[in-house]
């Protein structure tokens, strides 16, 4: 067995999803491998990434790794931060300019810096913030690529001991210490019986590096420099990678 660990927006969804993706993730499959779609996104659009792309994916890693799913999107799997954590991290994000923070727990909800000029009526608030238990993730994201590595940078050195923020590209997804998406697969490997010999994971953008460092990889044509130095391997896409792989 082998296992395709895939970053989902610029790699799995590089110019859309056609038939040929299909038909290549369908083969692997049948030849008794695994496809793993590893995300930054919450495990909320799992549904609709299936339904978008109509791949029949095994296991979903949302949030960086920090939530994983099975084909059915029932949750096997989850790395939480504390409580106590969500409501003044989100409070410094609004310090540092940001307008809004997505968070992911036991509640899926976008709460908004009631400080920006354009704050939506009715939005939810620090206030609303409260009523959340559990944190996988909080996101959140910045006009340009120097003000979301500023932003990392200073949410990691003042919550590090909670806390890991991962740059993708002027996005920004904050996930429990000592998560990303190598940790992710590595959780993985223990519930499905994996080996660390199985993995090729694939990837476009920063907050993939730590899986493409940790196990044999490809960058994508298409992506960041950063990633392209640390990949075993370039490809145009998923489709020949999976061919090169059979």
């Amino acid at each position: 067995m082998k296992i395709i660990a895939s970053d989902y927006d610029g790699t799995l969804n590089h110019g859309g999803i056609d038939d040929a993706k299909r038909a290549a993730v369908a083969q692997w499959q049948k030849k008794g491998n695994l496809f793993v779609v590893v995300t930054g996104r919450d495990k909320c659009f799992c549904p609709e990434m299936k339904e978008d792309s109509g791949i029949h994916v095994d296991y979903y890693l949302a949030c960086n790794g920090a939530v994983i799913l099975d084909r059915d999107f029932r949750p096997v799997a989850e790395t939480r931060y504390d409580k106590a954590v969500i409501v003044p991290l989100l409070e410094y994000l609004f310090e540092l300019g940001c307008p809004w923070g997505n968070v992911c727990g036991d509640k899926t909800c976008r709460i908004y810096n009631d400080a920006c000029e354009d704050f939506p009526a009715q939005a939810a608030t620090i206030a609303d913030a409260k009523a959340i238990s559990y944190c996988n993730q909080i996101s959140t994201a910045l006009p340009t690529f120097e003000e979301s590595a500023y932003v990392a940078a200073a949410v990691k050195e003042k919550f590090g001991d909670f806390v890991n923020p991962l740059q993708n590209g002027t996005c920004l997804d904050i996930v429990p210490v000592g998560m990303d998406k190598a940790q992710g697969i590595y959780r993985l490997l223990s519930l499905c019986g994996g080996t660390y010999e199985d993995v090729i994971t694939v990837g476009d953008n920063v907050n993939d590096l730590a899986m493409l460092k940790e196990f044999r990889s490809y960058a994508m044509e298409n992506g960041v420099d950063a990633v392209k130095q640390v990949a075993d391997k370039i490809t145009p896409g998923v489709t020949e990678l999976i061919k090169a792989e059979l």
